[in-house]
């Protein structure tokens, strides 16, 4: 099991901590379970090498994903380049536990995990949080073709990563260029340019990249994407749906002394977009022109020595900045025409941690993982030449000390078989909001956990957790004021106010997971491999944080024409207590020839109180991933199937949405050798079948049937 990970790492002296599968431990990139052997899926490709997904996010050190006590996914470069992904949606369609909400369009895609959205999920790029929350504006800005891997670790993370840690942690690591240039490289450049006929996306990519020096690596790409408007499943279309976006990533890093690195980045993301001010909204008229735009800067330092058991730090420091910039071209929305709206969140903040690593017998070891966190959060807001409604400037600053330990233990009590891991763990946060519009509040929270993983047998494993989370409220709930929408009836106007709720508590859980899986190699053919991995969760939550909208209808509840009679309200509240169940399946099975990936996700939640629906909930879906390999003429050939049932947990049958089934096709040409060695074409079908569906609720059409290709050629010298 974990022998190689934390025994392995005294009984070889520390050198299995630079092996290929703890490769980020020393600076570079883990690869997730792939098809292809080498960045560029050239002919090894008909060759698994069976190396092991491994996951950092979930507990800040490299650990299979396959024995760590939960869920956690990994999305390599090789399926980035093979799916041919827009968005950052696009990437996790097939995670189980994972959905993304708001709609086809661009801006208005929001993630949820296991039934918890918004600030309920911690987003980071490199490290660097994403604060960023906007009802309709999306959650978080990143072009996945900057992206070399991604994790989503499913479930309570506040021991590790504090507030907002109750349904997980999505984290993207950006390319550097050692994810591109193979060993006695120096430099490298690519283009790259493709097409997607869905929303008539045109897109190109430039990247340049090196090792100037010893020691010395940087990369610099930029991405640019056209787009318009969205064809939808059944021959619809979604209109005023255009984007025109540049994005590019500057990263550099020195490696000194041996041990010693750092490394500086600059992540931008740049879209100017025509849409309603609520994206997320099919049927809306109005029109906005929208600049959205995302800033990180980052500044890291590790110090990593294999030799050196008692120090093994990283520290990061960063700064983001998030503007949500809108210009009304109408007066069809709830304000005048040519009326400018501003959100600007801004982020700064710095993590610092380290690890001691030692025996505590002959047969156990043990990392601990220790270190401290702290971030403010600022948001100012702007309508016209005033303020804004339902965006307070606003303040929230953090702090949060957290202490975690890894104790691999081999034949445990001296005569049980197999390998037992356990990591418990716990942090402690303390929090502040504070606005012009009320008086600010204080909270901490301290979030324990424990986890374990038993390997009776190398091929088998089974594994529990119990952990507490918490979320802290945010600035937007606790000083919400102002207008939030008005429905226009002849010569009157209903009004719907937001009412701030500045004695919000912050939400808490208690969840409890376990599961099992099998990992069998060499099982039908030599050289394949099967693995599958199940987990059944429950968390029960108090002071869940809900968005009450109360808005009596018109000529039922009251009479529109009496001014203020059918006025409504939208305020934050707490609902007592709540329970999320659900159960997630995840499994491959992969042989030289070809690979089938497959998955399973349910979830249900609700108000234990009153009996009412609670949450991001889904309808139950089952995937199948499929990849033939065929290196003879260094090529693939994929397909994917995702089929739901009837959506219907909800509070109103109106709600319920239809099965559906889509399935993606996708092909590619790698050559690996003479004059064409670096040309790379992809070539996919999304929704073969051009399915009318709905991820959101009733009338959220997805996408229809759309052609994709990019062609691409990097040459390295």
């Amino acid at each position: 099991m974990a022998e190689s990970f934390i025994l392995g790492q005294y009984r070889a002296g520390g050198a299995a901590i630079c092996a290929v599968a703890l490769a980020i431990a020393c600076g570079g990139t883990v690869r997730a379970q792939e098809a292809t052997a080498d960045a560029d899926g050239g002919a090894d490709a008909a060759t698994p090498l069976h190396l092991e997904a491994v996951s950092v996010t979930a507990t800040r050190n490299p650990l299979p994903a396959f024995e760590y006590p939960g869920m956690v996914s990994v999305i390599g470069r090789d399926t980035i380049e093979r799916d041919q992904p827009s968005t950052p949606g696009d990437l996790f369609r097939l995670v189980p536990g994972v959905d993304f909400q708001g709609g086809p369009r661009r801006s208005g895609e929001v993630p949820s995990i296991r039934g918890f959205s918004g600030p309920d999920v911690v987003v980071l790029f490199d490290g660097v949080r994403q604060n960023f929350n906007s009802a309709h504006d999306g959650r978080f800005y990143i072009d996945p073709r900057l992206v070399a891997t991604a994790e989503v670790l499913r479930g309570p993370a506040s021991s590790l990563y504090g507030s907002g840690g109750l349904g997980g942690v999505i984290e993207f690591r950006t390319l550097g260029a050692d994810d591109l240039l193979k060993p006695g490289q120096q430099w490298g450049a690519s283009i790259g340019t493709g097409y997607a006929s869905g929303d008539s996306e045109k897109k190109a990519m430039t990247t340049l990249y090196g090792r100037p020096f010893e020691g010395a690596d940087i990369l610099f790409s930029a991405v640019r994407r056209k787009s318009g408007t969205i064809q939808l499943g059944g021959d619809e279309k979604l209109r005023n749906s255009s984007d025109d976006l540049t994005s590019f990533l500057l990263k550099g890093g020195y490696d000194f002394n041996d041990f010693h690195r750092v490394e500086a980045s600059i992540l931008s993301f740049d879209d100017d977009a025509t849409e309603p001010n609520n994206g997320q909204d099919p049927d809306a008229l109005d029109i906005t022109d929208k600049s959205l735009k995302s800033d990180s800067f980052r500044l890291a330092y590790s110090y990593k020595n294999p030799a050196d058991r008692w120090f093994d730090a990283d520290v990061v420091t960063y700064y983001s900045s998030n503007h949500a910039n809108e210009k009304r071209k109408d007066d069809l929305g709830a304000g005048p025409e040519d009326e400018t709206l501003r959100r600007e969140v801004k982020t700064v903040g710095i993590r610092a941690e380290n690890r001691t690593r030692w025996m505590l017998t002959d047969d156990a070891g043990s990392v601990f993982t220790y270190g401290f966190e702290t971030y403010q959060d600022t948001q100012n807001g702007a309508a016209g030449g005033g303020p804004r409604d339902g965006v307070p400037d606003a303040h929230a600053r953090f702090a949060g000390l957290y202490l975690q330990s890894e104790i691999t233990i081999s034949e445990p009590l001296g005569f049980v078989p197999g390998d037992l891991l356990l990591i418990p763990g716990t942090r402690f946060d303390y929090f502040y909001n504070d606005s012009d519009l009320a008086s600010g509040s204080s909270d901490s929270a301290v979030s324990p956990r424990i986890g374990a993983t038993y390997m009776p047998l190398p091929w088998l494993m089974g594994f529990a957790n119990y952990a507490h989370a918490f979320r802290a409220p945010t600035f937007d709930e606790l000083y919400l004021e102002g207008t939030h929408f008005q429905i226009p009836i002849g010569s009157s106007v209903i009004t719907n106010r937001f009412i701030p709720n500045p004695d919000l508590k912050p939400e808490k859980t208690r969840t409890i997971e376990f599961g099992g899986g099998v990992d069998f190699k060499d099982l039908v053919l030599d050289g394949d491999r099967f693995q599958v991995k199940a987990s059944h969760y429950r968390t029960k939550g108090k002071d869940f944080i809900n968005l009450s909208v109360t808005q009596p209808s018109p000529f039922v509840d009251c009479i529109p024409f009496i001014p203020g009679n059918c006025d409504g309200t939208t305020q934050a509240e707490n609902v007592a207590n709540a329970k999320l169940t659900g159960n997630e399946i995840e499994g491959f099975y992969d042989a030289p020839r070809f690979r089938v990936g497959f998955t399973y996700e349910d979830i249900d939640g609700e108000d234990e109180d009153t009996g009412e629906k609670l949450g991001v909930l889904f309808p139950p879906r089952y995937t199948l991933d499929g990849l033939l390999r065929i290196p003879e003429v260094d090529s693939y050939l994929g397909a994917q199937a995702i089929f739901a049932k009837r959506f219907k947990k909800v509070n109103d049958k109106a709600e319920e949405r239809d099965a559906y089934s889509v399935y993606n096709l996708s092909a590619g040409w790698v050559p690996s050798e003479g004059l064409l060695e670096g040309f790379r074409l992809d070539l996919g079908v999304d929704n073969v079948t051009n399915e009318k569906y709905s991820d959101t609720y009733p009338g959220s059409w997805e996408e229809g049937r759309s052609y994709k290709a990019f062609v691409s050629y990097n040459y390295r010298w």
